[in-house]
């Protein structure tokens, strides 16, 4: 298993070297109060909301299990679900918290300089950000021109230091001086957009300003944004950085570093347009707050809302504006699933300045009662603008429909036939007519989903079947997948394979578990229905074929969350009660424990093998039926016979096995 990022594939011995160092009490325990009960860990669930603790962590399973919402994982999950990381930010989340070097294998000079460049882009605005908050806080100029801006506004001064809030002082290099004295390259002062050049000297670009460092979801710093504080009809009131290679603005929502867990708990994101705006209602303790800093919404931005709630809620301002602001993307929030309230702040105010005025309860309780559902929020401002202008009427039924449209899930079915049965209402037009132009819109969305995936369709043996699709949607959507009658087995077979696939089970030869198993006659792979057991058993086999026997750390971290979540499923089970199990789902008598491992590989293994005997005995069957010529006959029965006999010796081999 090695991990690309862009061209950079982290090697293998560099991903083994996090996973034998990794401690799941330790990490989790950075994040979560547990205590020691028995041989685990018990705390509150950080993924909902408890008073009494349901979530144990196994220190020897290396996994952890919410009895309360069913989280389950392991340590590198548990980041990627916490702090939202991608699988390769959690490996270097772990590799600098162990200190393990990060090894790269192919990477081109070209990519290794740009990933060079974006950690001196990082270096230097991590820098800058301490200069800024050190000049803020220390110098007279500091604290008489932009620590009192930040008091006027209200914000107090550890406010001022959790968002790391900075100012620049109206000296024309006093930064690039600094900066260049501790040996800061200045082209890379100049892309950050901090130094400017003016008439071929370096100068600070955002003199005389308070800084807002804009953060990453891991706390890095990006880019600043630098306001003016004294009045200047030549100069913007707000300078962003430029982007650059970390920083790209429709990727970026400020304040979501410092947003995130509350988003995640309260399962709704606020969304604003000020950096002020994020401030204040943060220090009122309202603090699933983001900015969109004034832009229209993009694509990248609601996704990063999504990553931990799906549950939007827009406070613009309450003039033309902001209205027509409040518009902007919601369409396309719709399209990734978002569900969009929209709350608009009265007149000549805007949340920073309505949250102090009538404080944080009112404020929260002013939200939750003035939020208006996007789609006749919409509709009703359109028709405000419509007066009695037929054309402008039909276009805006064409274009409610194409929204409506888009609420196209099986379980948002009924809010779209409220949304058909509202709207029809409000513009007095005929019901089943909205209901066919909505349909209208989604067999057309449907058409070029269908067109575009012909033309990237995968190859044939990586479709997934109708049941597998299902099973993958049912755990998006958290619902427990139950295992069939046959399933069980094939889980019995990985379970066997991760605990024991390094055991001796000949002293003979010195063959082990997984030598018996993938020298059977037999590839289990094609036996199974699964595909995630598929998935698992087709990469065993491989590392088995490369001279490896991967150990059940390699699933339990993969990149693959389906194979690392079912791993994990299939380590929460009580070790001991392997052969039991067997005992009372299949009347097979065996011994219990570790020590039952041989008795139980072999059991598994026949089961499976019997199992695909007994389908080729029906199928068998139903081709001997439908043959005519007596030639053909004695064919089929010369297979009848032999499948049954060997069905016969695979039942001696297992005891009595009951199937239904």
């Amino acid at each position: 298993m090695q991990f690309a990022f862009s061209s950079t594939v982290i090697a293998q011995h560099t991903i083994q070297q996090i996973l034998s160092r990794i401690d799941i009490v330790e990490i989790v325990g950075s994040f979560v109060k547990l205590k020691k009960r028995g041989t685990s860990y018990l705390g509150l669930c950080p993924f909902h909301n408890e008073k009494t603790p349901s979530f144990t962590v196994s220190p020897s399973k290396e996994i952890y299990k919410c009895f309360g919402c069913g989280a389950s994982g392991n340590s590198i999950s548990f980041l990627m679900e916490h702090e939202k990381y991608s699988y390769v930010e959690a490996l270097r989340w772990l590799a600098q918290k162990y200190n393990v070097e990060i090894e790269e294998t192919e990477v081109s000079p070209e990519v290794k300089q740009q990933q060079l460049l974006a950690d001196s882009l990082y270096i230097i605005n991590g820098f800058a950000r301490d200069y800024f908050s050190k000049t803020l806080l220390e110098t007279e100029e500091g604290q008489n021109v932009g620590l009192s801006y930040f008091e006027e506004r209200g914000f107090t001064r550890e406010t001022v230091q959790k968002f790391q809030l900075g100012y620049c002082t109206n000296e024309r290099d006093a930064f690039v001086r600094t900066a260049q004295e501790k040996g800061y390259n200045i082209e890379y002062l100049q892309k950050t957009g901090l130094v400017t050049i003016r008439n071929e000297q370096p100068v600070d670009n955002y003199r005389g300003r308070v800084i807002f460092p804009i953060h990453n979801q891991s706390g890095k710093v990006l880019g600043f944004g630098a306001r003016i504080l004294v009045k200047n009809d030549r100069a913007p009131k707000y300078i962003n950085s430029p982007e650059n290679e970390i920083y790209v603005k429709s990727k970026v929502l400020y304040g979501t570093y410092f947003a995130r867990h509350s988003i995640d708990r309260l399962n709704e994101c606020l969304l604003v347009e000020g950096y002020t705006d994020v401030i204040s209602l943060h220090q009122a303790g309202i603090e699933n707050v983001v900015a969109s800093s004034g832009t229209s919404l993009t694509a990248d931005q609601l996704r990063l809302i999504k990553k931990y709630t799906n549950n939007l809620t827009i406070l613009y301002d309450g003039d033309s504006a902001g209205v027509k602001a409040a518009l902007r993307g919601l369409d396309m929030a719709v399209e990734e699933g978002l569900n969009v309230k929209v709350v608009l702040i009265p007149d000549k105010e805007d949340p920073d300045s309505y949250v102090q005025k009538i404080g944080a309860p009112a404020f929260r309780e002013f939200v939750e009662t003035s939020k208006q559902d996007f789609v006749l929020f919409k509709l009703q401002v359109a028709m405000q603008e419509m007066g009695n202008d037929s054309s402008r009427k039909s276009q805006l039924v064409n274009e409610i429909a194409e929204t409506i449209s888009k609420i196209d899930k099986v379980e948002d079915f009924t809010r779209q036939q409220d949304y058909i049965r509202q709207c029809s209402q409000l513009l007095k037009i005929d019901e089943q007519g909205l209901i066919t132009l909505v349909n209208k819109f989604i067999r057309e969305r449907l058409h070029k989903r269908e067109q575009q995936l012909a033309k990237n369709a995968p190859p044939e043996d990586d479709q997934l079947s109708d049941e597998a699709i299902a099973a993958m949607e049912a755990q998006e959507a958290g619902v427990e997948v139950v295992f069939n009658t046959d399933e069980k087995q094939e889980k019995e077979l990985v379970k066997i394979l991760l605990r024991f696939g390094d055991m001796p089970f000949s002293e003979e030869d010195k063959s082990t578990v997984a030598d018996y198993i993938f020298h059977l006659p037999y590839d289990f792979e094609s036996l199974a229905d699964s595909m995630v057991i598929k998935k698992i058993l087709r990469e065993y086999k491989s590392q088995y074929d490369e001279g490896n026997i991967p150990d059940r750390k390699w699933f339990l971290y993969h990149a693959d969350s389906e194979i690392s979540k079912y791993t994990a499923l299939v380590l929460e089970d009580k070790e001991a009660d392997l052969s039991v199990n067997w005992k009372q789902r299949f009347e097979i008598d065996t011994i219990c424990g570790d020590n039952a491992y041989l008795k139980d590989t072999i059991s598994t293994t026949n089961y499976l093998i019997l199992r695909k005997v007994k389908k080729l005995v029906l199928e068998n069957q139903q081709e001997w039926d439908q043959s005519a010529p007596i030639e053909d006959q004695l064919k089929f029965i010369e297979v009848h016979n032999h499948l049954k006999q060997l069905e016969r010796e695979l039942t001696q081999n297992i005891g009595t096995v009951i199937f239904r």
